[in-house]
């Protein structure tokens, strides 16, 4: 997967052997003709990157497993990130979400991307639970004496700033990811030391095809 992927570029690294076999657990090596015939030549380390750049990966039953549980994980993180229970205006934990994927059922498509199953996830969690794609309004006030350097830690956090307003202390309106919530109120309560406040305004929706997971 490394060579694959280009983060590895010594052959060396990737191989135990530059040994082409017809069958690996019986020992048989390919015959240099059959070589020439399916590669167009017999040098044995071209032909093994051939196989790894083109040739079908084989994966193990617990390698297949392992990697399903960590797309299902990577699926549940991104839905909790970005949804919210319109009742509550609050995120859902990604524990949460993984739960209620099993109780529909969910099966993880190994050959599509996480993002776009995270879409069908949502679609299906719809039918059975209170969620929605949402952005988050929060107010948030700080105190002059720390507004300006927490507003630089705070920046990556926040998708879109609608106001922003400075006199005697800080007073920001925006627009954030449900998944930024709890580091963002965990951020003002820590820096102020519980002088700063955070209000959450209301939901703005995401339409229908409206935002692409980034």
């Amino acid at each position: 997967m490394g060579w694959r992927s280009g983060a590895e570029k010594d052959i060396d690294e990737v191989l135990q052997t530059n040994t082409v076999f017809v069958n690996v657990s019986k020992g048989q090596v390919a015959k240099k003709e059959d070589l020439v015939k399916a590669f167009g030549t017999d040098d044995q380390t071209e032909i093994c990157k051939i196989i790894l750049t083109k040739g079908e990966l084989q994966v193990s039953d617990k390698e297949r497993h392992t990697q399903l549980e960590q797309m299902f994980r990577d699926i549940a993180t991104i839905v909790a990130e970005k949804c919210v229970n319109p009742e509550t205006k609050r995120p859902y934990t990604v524990i949460l979400i993984e739960r209620a994927m099993k109780d529909i059922h969910y099966s993880v498509k190994p050959n599509k991307s996480t993002k776009q199953q995270a879409l069908e996830v949502i679609r299906q969690l719809k039918e059975t639970m209170q969620i929605e794609r949402a952005h988050m309004r929060l107010r948030f006030i700080l105190p002059a004496k720390e507004g300006k350097k927490l507003k630089e830690k705070l920046k990556p956090l926040i998708k879109v700033i609608e106001s922003e307003d400075f006199d005697e202390q800080l007073e920001i309106v925006c627009l954030i990811d449900p998944g930024c919530f709890r580091e963002i109120d965990e951020l003002i309560r820590c820096e102020t030391k519980g002088k700063g406040s955070l209000e959450v305004l209301s939901l703005k929706d995401v339409e229908e095809g409206d935002e692409k997971f980034e």
